[in-house]
């Protein structure tokens, strides 16, 4: 079967795990926040995995560097999302702790993706 480049890419494969991991994790969100916090954290989190695919299908360096650059944001956006969920006790601080390092990493895999595709 074919693979799609994105698919190769492990920062996209990063993303595919966190996003399972804040669908599990989001399950447990007050019932209130369905189509609130936990409809946006679950839509930044998607953002990020979508954008990295989109960029990888593009056909200029300049192209796939701004859809790189947009999956951080909604990386950042993400993370943002989670410290509020925090703060409103809807998701402990040790998973926090965990989502902060993964997001360090994926920022990271995606700063250096971003800088070689200009170079």
């Amino acid at each position: 079967m074919y693979s799609f480049s994105f698919e190769n890419l492990t920062v996209w494969q990063d993303t595919r795990v966190l996003v399972k991991k804040i669908y599990y994790d989001t399950r447990d969100f007050p019932d209130d926040e369905k189509f609130g916090l936990t409809n946006q954290i679950r839509r930044a989190a998607l953002s990020v995995s979508s954008n990295i695919a989109e960029g990888s299908s593009r056909t200029t360096k300049k192209d796939q560097a701004h859809f790189y650059s947009i999956a951080y944001s909604s990386l950042m956006e993400l993370l943002s999302q989670l410290i509020l969920a925090n703060d409103l006790n809807y998701l402990k601080a040790e998973s926090l702790n965990e989502y902060r390092s993964e997001t360090e990493k994926i920022a990271n895999k995606l700063n250096a993706l971003r800088k070689s595709i200009l170079k």
